[in-house]
């Protein structure tokens, strides 16, 4: 009897813990339908901004369909997520900038403008996962 409650015990725990959730995102009013739209998803301090790319817990290409594109991120546990979208209009994967701004869109959770007193950072664009969510990220071109 002991050994049965152990295998309950061993599985039930291992069920709650591997709760999952989905997080879909979309942006709309593209520029443009240039190109391909890039979602990252990350989930520690100090990864938000990426300028590389490189820092990232998951990410996505979205195909842009009437200056619009949406993802969903799929089997991810309760935790704290920024998402940063990237309108790569030339399909290079990069951030292109001129004068140390980006010259396609770019756009974080929880962000609505971005500038010198206002720039991204996780803590600000974070938000918690706990359930499956949808969200809208703006696209802001310079």
């Amino acid at each position: 009897m002991k050994l049965i409650f152990g295998f309950f015990l061993l599985f039930s725990t291992r069920a709650i813990s591997q709760e999952t959730h989905s997080l879909s995102i979309k942006v709309r009013n593209l520029r443009n339908s240039d190109g391909k739209v890039l979602f990252a998803l990350y989930n520690k301090d100090g990864t938000v901004p990426d300028q590389k790319l490189e820092k990232y817990f998951k990410k996505m290409v979205g195909v842009i369909n009437s200056e619009s594109a949406e993802v969903t991120f799929h089997d991810l546990p309760k935790a704290r997520y920024a998402v940063f979208i990237l309108h790569d209009e030339n399909e290079n994967g990069e951030i292109d900038k001129r004068f140390l701004l980006p010259t396609e869109g770019v756009g974080y959770s929880n962000y609505k403008s971005l500038g010198l007193r206002n720039r991204p950072n996780f803590k600000d664009a974070s938000f918690f996962l706990k359930d499956d969510f949808s969200t809208e990220v703006k696209v802001i071109y310079k």
